[in-house]
């Protein structure tokens, strides 16, 4: 029989007790419950996937929410345009396109990441060929880019694969543990001056190994224009290429010869012309532009390499100054704040270059050229590229 309003259960005699804090707890959250069920089937209070766990680009196509998002794919080139990608003669460091497979080619199942300023030195294609088909890892927003599927606003970049070697091999710096400024310096100079010497005539070969365009096996990547060039053209000729002393020959006099003349850990391939433009000038920011080399500048005291390789130069031009220290028969090399230094063995200007190293850290390309001069050629190694810190140890 049901009970009118206020009528106590006939099951039961005598007072009813009081209810427990438990009940009363379980009996008020029960609407609350019902509304964190509804609100869960509506699709909301739902937690996203964490930005940290990455997500594959099948699922990052597919996902175009403008979530934060973290991606893992294979670099296959660089987008140019909503339906092209292009695999080498890369323009700029803006762009990289990610798949689920190294082989993709239909840019439909490619997500187009941005390069944010910050990472373009280091994951930019035209700076870095050598990245496409290595698998990288990817933070940013999922939105288009180009007109296509894509991750824009990055904010972090990771990996590289097999291209991009640790920091050094086993215990090659062992020895340098503990040591800052001078001590540090003689105890590099000591590792770094056991090494194989080439003739000047060997280097050619060498080159077209240490910087092997990674998009076009048959070409190499001139150092300061960036151009991609067949190997076969190497030579004196207009647009054939020749080899480049980054620490110009006249600053120590030592020429061509067997040492520091041939130490390919500077040696690098450029356009005759090119060359012929920085001549034996010291390095600096400022100047006109360079025919053939984009983003080049030179005056009549100094010469600047495009912005993605200053880097490289600063720590070309800091290794020759600890790998000669005026103890083998050649001059003592040293960098100073100077220009104009003719033919004394100095080049500058330091301030300059440690500032080039300090915006342009090692990339792949770098990376990979050290491995193989260690492993196939000279068999010592650039001690900053694989220790960038120990740059403003020595010369803070």
């Amino acid at each position: 029989m049901a009970r009118s309003a206020g009528q106590t259960d006939p099951r039961r005699s005598g007072p009813q007790p009081p209810l427990g804090d438990a009940v009363l707890r379980s009996r008020a959250f029960r609407p609350v419950l019902i509304v964190s069920v509804v609100l869960t089937l509506l699709g909301f209070g739902v937690t996203p996937t964490s930005a940290a766990t990455p997500i594959s680009v099948s699922t990052a196509i597919g996902r175009q929410d403008g979530s934060t998002a973290t991606v893992t794919g294979y670099v296959v080139g660089q987008p140019t345009a909503t339906s092209t990608v292009v695999r080498s003669n890369f323009p700029n460091d803006y762009a990289l396109a990610l798949a689920d497979s190294a082989s993709q080619t239909s840019t439909s199942s490619m997500l187009y990441v941005q390069i944010t300023s910050a990472f373009r030195s280091s994951y930019g294609l035209q700076s870095n060929p050598g990245l496409v088909g290595q698998k990288i890892t990817v933070t940013g927003t999922l939105g288009a880019y180009f007109s296509h599927a894509g991750l824009t606003n990055t904010t972090a970049f990771s990996g590289g694969g097999s291209s991009d070697p640790g920091p050094d091999p086993g215990d090659y710096y062992a020895g340098t543990e503990g040591k800052t400024g001078a001590a540090l310096k003689a105890a590099l100079h000591t590792i770094i001056s056991d090494q194989t010497k080439l003739t000047y005539d060997q280097v050619w070969n060498a080159l077209k190994d240490t910087d092997q365009d990674p998009a076009n096996t048959g070409n190499v990547i001139l150092l300061y224009s960036g151009r991609s060039q067949s190997k076969t053209t190497n030579g004196g000729d207009p647009n054939d290429w020749n080899r480049e002393h980054v620490w110009a020959k006249s600053h120590g006099d030592f020429g061509t010869a067997t040492g520091p003349g041939t130490d390919i850990h500077h040696l690098r391939p450029e356009d005759v012309s090119v060359n012929a433009a920085r001549g034996n000038l010291d390095f600096d920011n400022g100047g006109s532009a360079v025919s053939e080399c984009s983003g080049c500048t030179v005056d009549s005291d100094s010469f600047a390499p495009r912005a993605a390789v200053r880097g490289d130069v600063a720590r070309m031009i800091l290794y020759m100054a600890v790998r000669y220290e005026g103890d083998d028969g050649f001059a003592n090399l040293e960098p100073n704040n100077s220009v104009n230094n003719g033919s004394a063995p100095y080049i500058g200007k330091l301030s300059v270059l440690k500032a080039w190293a300090a915006a342009d850290p090692p990339d792949t390309f770098e990376k990979r050229r050290n491995e193989v001069i260690y492993t196939t050629y000279q068999h010592n190694r650039n001690p900053f590229i694989d220790h960038p810190e120990w740059i403003t140890s020595i010369w803070p």
